[in-house]
């Protein structure tokens, strides 16, 4: 197909021009190219709530066609966002500029599930829990759970290397990437990594796409490491009088040299949170809960609970349940679920933070939050997975009083500032986008964020891809 001229930056605002236009229509069928307002405006924006402007949506089923578009789109110098199921809080797949949303829903195959190899081989689109789901029947385990994990996509995991809560014993998306097909600016396919486990040839193109935000190229294909699937599983939540006691159960649990497959944590607020949405077990005394569970085989299971039992016992817990197998286990971890569409009972916006400290400085990073929100007359929410010293924080408000809205701002920067100074990072799961991308000067060197631009300019040299995001 032949290149169109170069769009100005006068037509970028106001759309596409006709002739590029014409390039898509004869790329793409109907119903798999979009460009009116009504149909695209759903495309400009994510979990985040920010808002963006698509010039056109694409929505290809094959590698070629992806390889066509990107062609395209750096001859033309237009921004491509690449796209999933938009679950990200971070205003990731935003377009900060008008561009080309590229959404790879319609490219959802599992290609390959091989229990030799023990790899899955799938395509970008493919939801997470659905590739779950089709492992487990053939007696094999992908363990990343990200709490979106029943409506968020494979490619959109690898882009933000999502944790979830099983991260702590058995690690992120980032541990279980094998190999990627990505298609790069000017439509040449990068094929990196393998079948196999193990692989040291070479600078490491795999590790350095996942976690890239789009930046770098389009995935279109994805070898997922599996492993055998736990015989038996078991959850064990515990309600403490306050943080201090809870913080001391971790801190003792892992002293008994015990690693849960997950251990999550609920703040105070959180609890209170959870509550206006279902009805919680625990006695209102319980000012701070720990969610564990573990996994193994079915003799096992049981001592393992035990042993669990007897570490938070020295906690003094004022309430706890312990659920064995799925359907006991599920109602617990329902609670945990909940607290996201919760949060919005509390106020009507919220500004999601995923930041991590080292395990030894949670409490105090718990409990700096906590001063930061009184000061500034704010809910803010902790919860999320302690075991591996990640933090969600969501600090809650009402946006249309503007008053809520420059003390929620104001707080964001608070708390950037502390878990920093307590050797923390920004992000643990969620990426940069758009909501983080002023503060990463305050964790990134100068030299660093000179390397990642070098970086990015030998794989964008036009920098057309996600422009804007992550560093």
């Amino acid at each position: 197909m032949s290149h169109t001229a170069n769009v100005t930056a006068e037509e970028a605002v106001h759309g596409l021009s006709a002739a590029q236009r014409r390039f898509l229509e004869g790329l793409l069928p109907e119903g798999d190219r979009l460009f009116s307002a009504e149909e695209t405006l759903v495309f400009g924006t994510d979990a985040s709530r920010k808002c963006g402007t698509p010039l056109a949506v694409v929505r290809p089923t094959t590698e070629a066609q992806v390889v066509e578009l990107l062609r395209w789109a750096d001859a033309e110098r237009l921004p491509v966002y690449p796209r999933a199921r938009a679950t990200n809080v971070v205003g990731g797949c935003v377009p900060q500029r008008p561009g080309i949303v590229l959404s790879t829903l319609r490219m959802a195959r599992i290609i390959d599930i091989d229990e030799h190899d023990f790899v899955a081989v799938v395509q970008p689109g493919v939801i997470t829990a659905d590739l779950q789901r089709a492992v487990e029947a053939r007696g094999l385990f992908y363990p990343p759970d990200p709490a979106s994990q029943n409506i968020s996509s494979i490619g959109g995991n690898v882009a933000t290397c999502a944790g979830g809560m099983r991260a702590v014993r058995y690690g992120v998306t980032r541990d279980y990437v094998l190999g990627l097909r990505a298609v790069l600016p000017g439509g040449e396919v990068l094929a990196t990594g393998s079948r196999c486990h193990k692989n040291v040839v070479g600078l490491d193109l795999v590790r350095l796409l996942v976690g890239s935000e789009g930046t770098l190229g389009c995935l279109t294909e994805v070898t997922l490491k599996l492993l055998p699937l736990p015989e038996a599983t078991a959850s064990l939540l515990a309600g403490f009088s306050d943080l201090g006691a809870a913080m001391d159960a971790v801190r003792r649990v892992f002293a008994a040299g015990i690693l849960p497959v997950a251990l999550e944590f609920m703040g105070p607020e959180v609890l209170d949170c959870a509550a206006l949405l279902n009805d919680v077990p625990w006695p209102k005394t319980v000012r701070a809960a720990l969610l564990f569970r573990l996994d193994g085989s079915r003799a096992a299971l049981p001592l393992e609970v035990d042993r669990l039992a007897a570490a938070v016992r020295d906690a003094a817990p004022v309430w706890s349940a312990v659920g064995v197998g799925r359907d006991e286990e599920e109602p617990l971890w329902t609670i945990r679920r909940s607290i996201n569409p919760a949060s919005f009972l509390v106020k009507p916006d919220k500004m999601s933070d995923d930041v991590t400290v080292p395990r030894g400085r949670l409490r105090e990073a718990l409990e700096g939050i906590r001063a930061i929100a009184e000061a500034r007359s704010l809910t803010i929410l902790t919860f999320g997975h302690v075991g591996d010293g990640n933090i969600h924080v969501n600090i809650m408000h009402d946006a249309s009083v503007t008053e809520e809205r420059e003390h929620a701002l104001a707080a964001k920067g608070e708390v950037t500032d502390l878990i920093l100074s307590l050797g923390g990072t920004l992000s643990g799961e969620h990426g940069v986008g758009l909501t983080k991308a002023p503060y990463v000067h305050r964790q990134l060197s100068k030299l660093e964020r000179g390397l990642m631009a070098q970086v990015k300019a030998a794989f964008d040299p036009h920098g057309i891809m996600n422009p804007g995001k992550a560093y």
